[in-house]
């Protein structure tokens, strides 16, 4: 970990796509940036993704290896990136500084911006089989990232919202063979034009959707490479079925990674932060916030990258005149956003 009585140009919390991105066109600039990474290993949930095949450039990449060329990058310019390093709160200072809590009070880390990228993660179920499987790249929790693998396959599609009604829809007309459909309750929480379109799809192609049912476990093959079934079971009569599927998708929310900033920063009942999807300018001169934290985020690898790109070219505008951080600014209550 640097010295804590070094003042940065730029801090930025999180190191995965959205933070390396943003690092790389700050320490170009020949800015002095620094990379929080709470975690052992820069990257974010893209290290668990073994194939990417969505990111421009590649034809097929796993998430190690493009975090790698990207953190090689980074390095290359002179940013700096210290691991198991988690912030706990932003302040700013009477002088403009920002100062950034590290590890609970062991450091504090001063800058003059910084850009908030703790990224978000996937809700799990907690179910058996579920992180094997997942590390197996047999459960996703993104049909836009991973629907491609289950061409001409049958699948098991877990949620009620909005996001397991419209993922469903678009596997089952891109891709999949068969969707098997389970939610908990005797109806889907998804937006009723969204379920119409549901049934619809469900007429048309081969979705069978099943209310009310739970998953159990999922079982995987004795190689451990592939799934072998699953089971779920009725919320009503208790009874336990076993489903065979070749990959798993589940759309139960996400969480972001902002707890920390809550009384910081502006953020919305579910712990995204606001910020200007032009800027990226958050309701704090000087903190930019890039990729899947904030509000209206794409949660696409590529569109985190270029949240960071953003906030990084934005900041030289803050650098240039910190009084223009309002101009254009939405309000600061959250409204308008």
């Amino acid at each position: 970990m640097p010295q804590s009585d070094k003042a940065y140009d730029v801090v930025i919390i999180g190191g995965g796509p959205a933070g390396l991105a943003a690092a790389l066109y700050t320490a170009r600039d020949r800015y002095s940036t620094l990379i929080l990474e709470k975690n052992g290993l820069p990257g974010g949930q893209i290290m668990l993704t073994e194939h990417v095949e969505n990111y421009p450039g590649y034809q097929k990449i796993s998430g190690f290896d493009l975090v790698e060329q990207m953190k090689a990058q980074v390095l290359s310019f002179g940013a700096e990136i210290a691991i198991s390093q988690a912030a706990g709160g932003i302040t700013r200072r009477d002088d403009g500084m920002l100062e950034i809590d590290v590890n609970k009070g062991e450091r504090t880390c001063v800058a003059r911006s910084v850009i908030v990228s703790p990224g978000s993660d996937y809700r799990n179920l907690g179910i058996p089989g579920e992180t094997e499987m997942r590390q197996a790249t047999r459960v996703s929790y993104c049909a836009t990232c991973d629907g491609a693998f289950y061409r001409d396959k049958h699948v098991l599609v877990i949620g009620g919202g909005n996001t397991a009604a419209e993922d469903t829809v678009y596997l089952a007309a891109r891709f999949t063979d068969k969707i098997t459909m389970i939610h908990r309750r005797t109806e889907f929480r998804a937006a009723k034009v969204l379920v119409e379109e549901l049934y619809t799809a469900a007429d048309e192609h081969n979705i069978d959707i099943k209310l009310p049912y739970v998953p159990v476990a999922i079982v995987p093959t004795d190689d451990g490479k592939d799934i072998d079934h699953v089971k779920i079971r009725n919320v009503e009569t208790d009874a336990v079925e076993e489903i065979k599927v070749d990959g798993v998708f589940i759309f139960a929310g996400m969480n972001p990674n902002t707890a920390w900033l809550k009384g910081v920063l502006e953020i919305d009942d579910g712990g995204y932060i606001y910020a200007d999807p032009l800027t990226m300018k958050t309701s704090m001169p000087g903190v930019f916030a890039a990729g899947d934290c904030r509000r209206q985020a794409a949660m696409q690898l590529a569109t985190a990258t270029a949240d960071g790109v953003v906030a990084a070219m934005q900041l030289r505008e803050y650098f240039r005149d910190p009084s223009t951080w309002t101009v254009g600014l939405p309000d600061q209550s959250g409204r308008g956003w």
